[in-house]
Protein backbone atom coordinates (compact mmCIF):
# COMPACT_ATOMS: atom_id res chain seq x y z
CA UNK A 1 0.00 0.00 0.00
CA UNK A 2 0.98 3.33 -0.45
CA UNK A 3 0.92 5.90 2.29
CA UNK A 4 -1.85 8.42 2.58
CA UNK A 5 -0.39 11.77 2.90
CA UNK A 6 -2.28 13.75 0.59
CA UNK A 7 -5.18 16.51 1.92
CA UNK A 8 -8.21 18.28 0.27
CA UNK A 9 -5.66 21.00 -0.76
CA UNK A 10 -3.34 18.81 -1.91
CA UNK A 11 -5.55 17.18 -4.07
CA UNK A 12 -7.40 20.52 -5.29
CA UNK A 13 -3.68 21.75 -6.08
CA UNK A 14 -2.80 18.28 -7.89
CA UNK A 15 -6.07 18.33 -10.53
CA UNK A 16 -5.04 22.37 -10.41
CA UNK A 17 -2.23 21.80 -12.11
CA UNK A 18 -2.92 18.90 -14.93
CA UNK A 19 -5.72 20.79 -15.87
CA UNK A 20 -4.37 24.77 -16.11
CA UNK A 21 -1.61 23.82 -17.75
CA UNK A 22 -2.63 21.47 -20.32
CA UNK A 23 -5.33 23.75 -21.46
CA UNK A 24 -5.28 27.20 -20.89
CA UNK A 25 -2.09 27.88 -23.22
CA UNK A 26 -3.24 25.48 -26.16
CA UNK A 27 -6.97 24.67 -26.29
CA UNK A 28 -8.50 27.71 -27.35
CA UNK A 29 -6.78 28.12 -30.88
CA UNK A 30 -7.87 24.66 -32.38
CA UNK A 31 -11.62 24.63 -30.43
CA UNK A 32 -12.13 28.15 -31.58
CA UNK A 33 -10.56 27.20 -35.93
CA UNK A 34 -13.04 24.16 -35.54
CA UNK A 35 -16.45 25.99 -33.39
CA UNK A 36 -15.68 30.05 -34.61
CA UNK A 37 -17.67 32.40 -33.06
CA UNK A 38 -19.72 29.39 -31.24
CA UNK A 39 -16.16 28.79 -29.26
CA UNK A 40 -18.17 29.77 -26.11
CA UNK A 41 -21.02 26.54 -26.65
CA UNK A 42 -17.71 24.56 -27.56
CA UNK A 43 -16.56 25.55 -23.95
CA UNK A 44 -19.74 24.84 -22.51
CA UNK A 45 -20.60 21.61 -23.82
CA UNK A 46 -16.65 19.88 -23.04
CA UNK A 47 -17.43 21.62 -19.02
CA UNK A 48 -20.95 20.10 -18.54
CA UNK A 49 -18.90 16.42 -19.49
CA UNK A 50 -16.05 17.23 -17.77
CA UNK A 51 -18.63 17.76 -14.89
CA UNK A 52 -20.21 14.42 -15.51
CA UNK A 53 -17.73 12.56 -15.86
CA UNK A 54 -15.76 13.98 -12.43
CA UNK A 55 -19.05 13.59 -10.92
CA UNK A 56 -19.02 9.56 -11.60
CA UNK A 57 -14.86 9.37 -11.17
CA UNK A 58 -15.67 11.17 -7.75
CA UNK A 59 -17.89 8.67 -6.70
CA UNK A 60 -16.06 5.44 -7.79
CA UNK A 61 -12.99 7.00 -6.28
CA UNK A 62 -14.69 6.95 -2.85
CA UNK A 63 -16.02 3.60 -3.33
CA UNK A 64 -12.80 2.08 -5.29
CA UNK A 65 -9.88 4.45 -3.42
CA UNK A 66 -6.73 2.39 -4.73
CA UNK A 67 -4.35 3.15 -7.62
CA UNK A 68 -5.31 3.72 -10.80
CA UNK A 69 -8.69 5.29 -11.23
CA UNK A 70 -11.09 4.18 -13.96
CA UNK A 71 -8.84 1.43 -14.63
CA UNK A 72 -10.00 -0.20 -11.25
CA UNK A 73 -13.32 1.02 -11.52
CA UNK A 74 -13.65 -0.48 -14.72
CA UNK A 75 -12.11 -4.05 -13.47
CA UNK A 76 -14.07 -4.34 -10.37
CA UNK A 77 -17.82 -3.23 -12.00
CA UNK A 78 -17.74 -4.44 -15.44
CA UNK A 79 -15.03 -6.89 -16.04
CA UNK A 80 -11.02 -7.27 -16.45
CA UNK A 81 -10.88 -5.85 -20.44
CA UNK A 82 -13.43 -2.69 -19.75
CA UNK A 83 -10.98 -1.85 -16.75
CA UNK A 84 -7.73 -3.04 -19.34
CA UNK A 85 -8.62 -0.79 -21.80
CA UNK A 86 -9.08 2.27 -20.01
CA UNK A 87 -5.67 1.89 -18.69
CA UNK A 88 -4.12 1.06 -21.54
CA UNK A 89 -5.63 4.30 -23.50
CA UNK A 90 -4.74 6.18 -20.25
CA UNK A 91 -1.21 5.31 -20.35
CA UNK A 92 -0.69 5.51 -23.86
CA UNK A 93 -2.75 8.74 -24.53
CA UNK A 94 -1.23 10.30 -21.51
CA UNK A 95 2.58 9.16 -21.99
CA UNK A 96 1.99 10.85 -25.43
CA UNK A 97 0.42 14.25 -23.81
CA UNK A 98 3.09 13.95 -20.96
CA UNK A 99 5.96 14.22 -24.07
CA UNK A 100 3.98 17.27 -25.57
CA UNK A 101 4.39 19.26 -22.41
CA UNK A 102 7.63 18.35 -22.09
CA UNK A 103 8.39 19.77 -25.30
CA UNK A 104 6.28 22.70 -24.30
CA UNK A 105 8.25 23.41 -21.44
CA UNK A 106 11.65 23.31 -23.67
CA UNK A 107 10.09 25.44 -26.58
CA UNK A 108 8.91 27.89 -23.76
CA UNK A 109 12.48 28.44 -21.75
CA UNK A 110 14.98 27.83 -24.29
CA UNK A 111 13.63 27.22 -27.48
CA UNK A 112 17.20 26.59 -29.21
CA UNK A 113 17.23 23.48 -27.08
CA UNK A 114 13.79 22.18 -26.63
CA UNK A 115 14.15 18.66 -26.64
CA UNK A 116 17.37 18.52 -24.15
CA UNK A 117 15.62 20.93 -21.63
CA UNK A 118 12.45 19.08 -22.20
CA UNK A 119 14.25 15.76 -21.39
CA UNK A 120 16.02 17.29 -18.20
CA UNK A 121 12.48 18.96 -17.15
CA UNK A 122 11.03 15.16 -17.17
CA UNK A 123 13.97 13.63 -15.64
CA UNK A 124 13.89 16.26 -12.86
CA UNK A 125 9.90 15.92 -11.69
CA UNK A 126 10.11 11.95 -12.27
CA UNK A 127 12.99 12.05 -9.56
CA UNK A 128 10.87 14.33 -7.66
CA UNK A 129 8.19 12.41 -7.51
CA UNK A 130 10.28 9.35 -6.28
CA UNK A 131 11.17 11.25 -3.15
CA UNK A 132 7.34 11.41 -2.36
CA UNK A 133 4.37 12.62 -3.25
CA UNK A 134 4.17 14.98 -0.28
CA UNK A 135 7.08 17.14 -2.12
CA UNK A 136 5.19 16.88 -4.93
CA UNK A 137 2.18 18.13 -4.14
CA UNK A 138 4.21 21.35 -2.31
CA UNK A 139 6.05 21.94 -5.29
CA UNK A 140 2.73 21.56 -7.13
CA UNK A 141 1.00 24.25 -4.88
CA UNK A 142 4.10 26.71 -6.10
CA UNK A 143 3.95 26.09 -10.06
CA UNK A 144 -0.36 26.28 -9.52
CA UNK A 145 0.25 29.89 -7.50
CA UNK A 146 2.43 31.54 -9.98
CA UNK A 147 0.72 30.30 -13.03
CA UNK A 148 -2.87 31.94 -11.43
CA UNK A 149 -0.72 35.01 -10.59
CA UNK A 150 -0.17 35.54 -14.29
CA UNK A 151 -3.06 35.03 -15.69
CA UNK A 152 -4.71 37.40 -13.50
CA UNK A 153 -2.38 40.00 -14.39
CA UNK A 154 -2.97 39.28 -17.55
CA UNK A 155 -6.88 39.39 -17.23
CA UNK A 156 -6.54 42.66 -15.51
CA UNK A 157 -4.36 44.08 -18.14
CA UNK A 158 -6.26 42.85 -21.52
CA UNK A 159 -9.40 44.47 -20.65
CA UNK A 160 -7.67 47.73 -20.84
CA UNK A 161 -6.68 47.79 -24.17
CA UNK A 162 -8.96 48.03 -27.46
CA UNK A 163 -11.34 45.29 -28.40
CA UNK A 164 -9.91 43.01 -31.08
CA UNK A 165 -13.62 41.34 -31.07
CA UNK A 166 -14.80 44.93 -32.07
CA UNK A 167 -12.76 45.67 -35.27
CA UNK A 168 -13.35 42.16 -36.77
CA UNK A 169 -16.56 42.33 -36.63
CA UNK A 170 -16.78 45.62 -38.43
CA UNK A 171 -14.63 43.61 -40.88
CA UNK A 172 -16.86 40.99 -41.45
CA UNK A 173 -19.87 43.40 -41.79
CA UNK A 174 -18.30 45.49 -44.59
CA UNK A 175 -18.54 42.27 -46.33
CA UNK A 176 -14.52 42.24 -47.24
CA UNK A 177 -14.38 40.26 -43.90
CA UNK A 178 -10.47 39.22 -44.91
CA UNK A 179 -9.29 42.27 -46.26
CA UNK A 180 -10.85 44.62 -43.44
CA UNK A 181 -9.52 41.77 -40.86
CA UNK A 182 -5.81 42.00 -42.43
CA UNK A 183 -5.68 46.19 -42.46
CA UNK A 184 -6.76 45.69 -38.47
CA UNK A 185 -3.64 43.49 -37.81
CA UNK A 186 -6.53 40.59 -37.36
CA UNK A 187 -7.43 37.19 -38.64
CA UNK A 188 -10.55 36.96 -40.58
CA UNK A 189 -13.40 35.59 -39.08
CA UNK A 190 -13.04 31.36 -39.18
CA UNK A 191 -14.80 30.34 -42.61
CA UNK A 192 -16.93 28.08 -40.02
CA UNK A 193 -19.01 31.04 -39.41
CA UNK A 194 -20.19 31.16 -42.84
CA UNK A 195 -20.99 27.92 -42.93
CA UNK A 196 -24.94 25.89 -42.84
CA UNK A 197 -25.62 24.96 -39.21
CA UNK A 198 -25.10 21.10 -39.92
CA UNK A 199 -21.40 22.45 -40.39
CA UNK A 200 -21.48 24.31 -37.48
CA UNK A 201 -22.84 21.86 -35.47
CA UNK A 202 -20.46 19.32 -35.90
CA UNK A 203 -17.50 22.61 -35.75
CA UNK A 204 -19.05 22.94 -32.45
CA UNK A 205 -18.47 19.60 -31.34
CA UNK A 206 -15.29 18.63 -32.52
CA UNK A 207 -14.77 22.09 -30.72
CA UNK A 208 -15.48 20.82 -27.54
CA UNK A 209 -13.45 17.54 -28.05
CA UNK A 210 -10.29 20.00 -27.80
CA UNK A 211 -11.55 21.93 -24.97
CA UNK A 212 -12.65 18.64 -22.84
CA UNK A 213 -8.99 17.66 -23.52
CA UNK A 214 -8.06 20.75 -21.35
CA UNK A 215 -10.24 19.48 -18.53
CA UNK A 216 -9.35 15.99 -18.50
CA UNK A 217 -6.21 16.50 -15.54
CA UNK A 218 -8.89 16.31 -12.60
CA UNK A 219 -8.53 12.57 -13.57
CA UNK A 220 -5.37 12.69 -11.94
CA UNK A 221 -6.98 13.37 -8.42
CA UNK A 222 -8.59 9.62 -8.62
CA UNK A 223 -5.84 7.68 -9.87
CA UNK A 224 -3.96 8.99 -6.62
CA UNK A 225 -7.01 7.32 -4.21
CA UNK A 226 -4.47 5.24 -2.40
CA UNK A 227 -2.46 8.51 -1.41
CA UNK A 228 -5.18 10.65 -0.06
CA UNK A 229 -6.79 11.05 3.45
CA UNK A 230 -10.36 9.86 3.97
CA UNK A 231 -10.88 9.42 0.31
CA UNK A 232 -14.33 8.96 0.75
CA UNK A 233 -14.81 12.19 0.93
CA UNK A 234 -11.88 13.91 -0.23
CA UNK A 235 -11.62 13.28 -3.57
CA UNK A 236 -15.02 14.11 -4.57
CA UNK A 237 -14.64 17.47 -3.05
CA UNK A 238 -11.48 17.95 -4.30
CA UNK A 239 -12.70 16.73 -7.75
CA UNK A 240 -15.66 19.27 -7.69
CA UNK A 241 -13.50 22.18 -6.87
CA UNK A 242 -10.92 21.94 -9.31
CA UNK A 243 -12.84 21.53 -11.70
CA UNK A 244 -15.14 24.42 -10.89
CA UNK A 245 -12.31 26.63 -10.49
CA UNK A 246 -11.06 25.67 -13.72
CA UNK A 247 -13.92 26.09 -15.45
CA UNK A 248 -14.38 29.76 -14.00
CA UNK A 249 -10.61 30.62 -15.20
CA UNK A 250 -10.79 29.24 -18.64
CA UNK A 251 -14.27 31.17 -19.38
CA UNK A 252 -12.35 34.19 -18.13
CA UNK A 253 -8.87 34.14 -20.29
CA UNK A 254 -11.12 32.70 -23.44
CA UNK A 255 -13.08 36.40 -22.94
CA UNK A 256 -10.18 37.86 -22.49
CA UNK A 257 -8.22 36.29 -25.56
CA UNK A 258 -11.42 36.79 -27.93
CA UNK A 259 -11.18 40.58 -26.46
CA UNK A 260 -7.98 41.63 -27.30
CA UNK A 261 -7.76 39.14 -30.62
CA UNK A 262 -11.20 38.61 -31.89
CA UNK A 263 -12.54 35.12 -32.44
CA UNK A 264 -10.22 35.05 -35.61
CA UNK A 265 -7.23 35.85 -34.46
CA UNK A 266 -7.40 32.87 -31.82
CA UNK A 267 -8.25 30.32 -34.37
CA UNK A 268 -5.37 31.44 -36.36
CA UNK A 269 -2.53 31.86 -33.53
CA UNK A 270 -0.82 28.43 -32.13
CA UNK A 271 -0.71 30.62 -28.38
CA UNK A 272 -3.73 32.56 -28.23
CA UNK A 273 -2.62 34.02 -24.45
CA UNK A 274 0.88 34.55 -25.62
CA UNK A 275 -0.54 37.15 -28.48
CA UNK A 276 -2.89 38.58 -26.62
CA UNK A 277 -0.25 39.62 -24.27
CA UNK A 278 2.20 40.66 -26.69
CA UNK A 279 -0.44 43.10 -27.90
CA UNK A 280 -1.08 44.44 -24.43
CA UNK A 281 1.00 47.36 -23.17
CA UNK A 282 3.36 47.30 -25.79
CA UNK A 283 4.26 43.91 -25.22
CA UNK A 284 6.00 44.24 -21.89
CA UNK A 285 3.75 41.17 -20.81
CA UNK A 286 4.75 38.23 -23.11
CA UNK A 287 7.87 36.99 -21.69
CA UNK A 288 6.07 36.63 -18.26
CA UNK A 289 3.41 34.91 -19.91
CA UNK A 290 6.29 32.83 -21.85
CA UNK A 291 7.48 31.69 -18.64
CA UNK A 292 4.01 31.32 -17.03
CA UNK A 293 3.19 28.78 -19.98
CA UNK A 294 6.67 26.85 -19.36
CA UNK A 295 5.34 26.87 -15.89
CA UNK A 296 2.19 25.45 -16.52
CA UNK A 297 3.34 23.18 -18.93
CA UNK A 298 5.81 21.70 -15.70
CA UNK A 299 2.53 21.18 -13.77
CA UNK A 300 0.99 19.39 -16.26
CA UNK A 301 4.05 17.28 -16.70
CA UNK A 302 4.08 16.56 -13.05
CA UNK A 303 0.31 15.87 -12.88
CA UNK A 304 0.62 13.51 -15.48
CA UNK A 305 3.74 11.63 -14.29
CA UNK A 306 1.88 11.19 -11.31
CA UNK A 307 -1.30 9.47 -13.32
CA UNK A 308 0.57 7.47 -15.67
CA UNK A 309 3.01 5.99 -12.98
CA UNK A 310 0.15 5.18 -10.90
CA UNK A 311 -2.21 3.14 -13.25
CA UNK A 312 1.06 1.48 -14.29
CA UNK A 313 1.25 0.54 -10.74
CA UNK A 314 -2.41 -1.17 -10.38
CA UNK A 315 -1.71 -3.06 -13.62
CA UNK A 316 1.09 -4.28 -12.82
CA UNK A 317 -0.16 -5.64 -9.83
CA UNK A 318 -2.53 -7.35 -12.18
CA UNK A 319 0.27 -9.08 -14.28
CA UNK A 320 -0.64 -6.63 -17.28
CA UNK A 321 2.38 -4.73 -17.20
CA UNK A 322 5.60 -6.43 -15.94
CA UNK A 323 5.33 -7.48 -12.48
CA UNK A 324 8.65 -5.49 -11.14
CA UNK A 325 6.60 -2.24 -12.25
CA UNK A 326 4.19 -2.51 -8.70
CA UNK A 327 7.65 -2.44 -6.48
CA UNK A 328 7.00 -0.17 -3.68
CA UNK A 329 9.74 1.79 -2.12
CA UNK A 330 10.54 0.73 1.62
CA UNK A 331 10.71 4.41 3.12
CA UNK A 332 8.64 7.24 0.66
CA UNK A 333 6.39 4.84 0.03
CA UNK A 334 5.95 5.85 -3.73
CA UNK A 335 5.86 3.34 -7.16
CA UNK A 336 9.31 4.61 -7.36
CA UNK A 337 10.17 1.50 -10.24
CA UNK A 338 6.81 2.67 -12.18
CA UNK A 339 8.34 6.45 -12.17
CA UNK A 340 11.33 5.93 -13.09
CA UNK A 341 10.16 3.91 -16.10
CA UNK A 342 7.78 6.46 -17.28
CA UNK A 343 10.00 9.30 -17.00
CA UNK A 344 13.03 7.75 -18.84
CA UNK A 345 9.82 6.61 -21.48
CA UNK A 346 8.75 9.79 -21.91
CA UNK A 347 12.38 11.55 -21.52
CA UNK A 348 13.56 9.16 -24.99
CA UNK A 349 10.43 10.11 -26.65
CA UNK A 350 10.99 13.68 -26.16
CA UNK A 351 15.04 13.24 -27.35
CA UNK A 352 14.10 11.14 -30.49
CA UNK A 353 10.82 12.63 -31.78
CA UNK A 354 8.74 15.80 -32.25
CA UNK A 355 5.29 14.28 -30.85
CA UNK A 356 3.05 17.35 -30.78
CA UNK A 357 1.50 16.58 -34.32
CA UNK A 358 1.43 13.04 -32.85
CA UNK A 359 -1.18 13.24 -29.98
CA UNK A 360 -4.24 13.73 -31.29
CA UNK A 361 -5.13 10.78 -30.29
CA UNK A 362 -4.96 11.45 -26.63
CA UNK A 363 -8.37 13.11 -26.33
CA UNK A 364 -9.63 10.11 -28.29
CA UNK A 365 -8.18 7.78 -25.74
CA UNK A 366 -9.44 10.41 -22.57
CA UNK A 367 -12.93 10.32 -23.80
CA UNK A 368 -12.77 6.59 -23.92
CA UNK A 369 -11.47 6.26 -20.34
CA UNK A 370 -13.83 8.57 -19.04
CA UNK A 371 -16.78 6.42 -20.88
CA UNK A 372 -15.55 3.67 -19.01
CA UNK A 373 -16.28 5.65 -15.62
CA UNK A 374 -19.49 6.69 -16.53
CA UNK A 375 -20.77 2.77 -17.65
CA UNK A 376 -18.92 1.36 -14.52
CA UNK A 377 -20.83 4.59 -12.13
CA UNK A 378 -23.90 3.05 -13.51
CA UNK A 379 -22.70 -0.34 -12.39
CA UNK A 380 -22.72 1.08 -8.74
CA UNK A 381 -25.51 -0.13 -6.41
CA UNK A 382 -28.28 2.27 -6.05
CA UNK A 383 -28.00 2.44 -2.52
CA UNK A 384 -24.08 3.36 -2.89
CA UNK A 385 -24.38 5.64 -5.63
CA UNK A 386 -25.64 8.97 -4.75
CA UNK A 387 -26.04 10.61 -8.12
CA UNK A 388 -29.15 10.01 -10.29
CA UNK A 389 -28.33 7.82 -12.84
CA UNK A 390 -28.76 11.05 -15.68
CA UNK A 391 -25.33 11.95 -14.97
CA UNK A 392 -23.66 9.16 -16.17
CA UNK A 393 -25.92 8.79 -18.80
CA UNK A 394 -25.18 11.74 -19.93
CA UNK A 395 -21.47 12.37 -19.57
CA UNK A 396 -21.51 8.81 -21.60
CA UNK A 397 -23.34 10.40 -24.88
CA UNK A 398 -21.00 13.46 -24.39
CA UNK A 399 -18.24 11.21 -24.19
CA UNK A 400 -19.25 9.24 -27.70
CA UNK A 401 -20.32 12.66 -29.22
CA UNK A 402 -17.33 14.26 -28.93
CA UNK A 403 -14.83 11.31 -29.81
CA UNK A 404 -17.11 10.96 -32.77
CA UNK A 405 -16.53 14.92 -33.53
CA UNK A 406 -13.13 15.06 -33.28
CA UNK A 407 -10.44 14.95 -36.71
CA UNK A 408 -10.46 11.52 -38.29
CA UNK A 409 -6.87 11.50 -37.70
CA UNK A 410 -7.57 11.43 -34.22
CA UNK A 411 -10.50 8.73 -34.28
CA UNK A 412 -8.37 6.35 -36.59
CA UNK A 413 -5.01 6.85 -34.25
CA UNK A 414 -7.32 6.46 -31.07
CA UNK A 415 -8.80 3.22 -32.33
CA UNK A 416 -5.74 1.80 -33.26
CA UNK A 417 -4.14 2.22 -29.70
CA UNK A 418 -7.49 0.37 -28.59
CA UNK A 419 -6.79 -2.38 -31.09
CA UNK A 420 -2.90 -2.96 -29.83
CA UNK A 421 -4.52 -2.81 -26.45
CA UNK A 422 -6.66 -5.94 -27.24
CA UNK A 423 -4.20 -7.65 -28.30
CA UNK A 424 -1.55 -7.41 -25.18
CA UNK A 425 -4.36 -7.62 -22.90
CA UNK A 426 -5.28 -11.52 -25.15
CA UNK A 427 -1.18 -12.27 -24.28
CA UNK A 428 -0.94 -10.96 -21.01
CA UNK A 429 -5.05 -12.32 -19.33
CA UNK A 430 -3.43 -15.58 -18.19
CA UNK A 431 -0.84 -14.05 -15.81
CA UNK A 432 -3.54 -11.51 -14.38
CA UNK A 433 -3.58 -11.62 -10.43
CA UNK A 434 -7.38 -13.46 -9.62
CA UNK A 435 -9.78 -11.05 -7.57
CA UNK A 436 -8.93 -13.00 -4.54
CA UNK A 437 -5.09 -13.00 -4.98
CA UNK A 438 -5.20 -9.44 -5.83
CA UNK A 439 -7.09 -7.93 -2.34
CA UNK A 440 -4.56 -10.23 -0.09
CA UNK A 441 -1.70 -8.43 -2.19
CA UNK A 442 -2.70 -5.33 -1.46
Amino acid sequence: MLDRRLGLTDAVVVGLGAMIGAGVFVAFAPAAARAGSLVWVSLAIAAVVAVCNALSSAQLAAQFPAAGGTYVYGRELLGPLPGFLAGWGFIVGKTASCAAMALTVGLYIWPEHANLVAAAAVLLLTALSVLGVQRTATVATVLVAIVLIVLAIFLVMAWGVPSGGEAESVAAGSGTAGVGAAEAGLAPVPAIDGEAWPARILGVLGGAGFCFFAFAGYARIATLGEEVRDPARTIPKAVMLAISLVIVVYALVLAAVIHVLGVGGVAAGAAPVLEAAERIGGGELAPVVRIAAGIAALGALLGGILGVSRTTLAMARDRHLPAPLAAVHATRRTPYVAEICVGVLVAVIVLLADVRQAIGFSSFAVLVYYLVADTAALRLDRRRRRLPAWVPVLGAIGCVTVAGSLPWESVVGGVVVFVVGGAVYAVTRRGMVQPAARSHQA
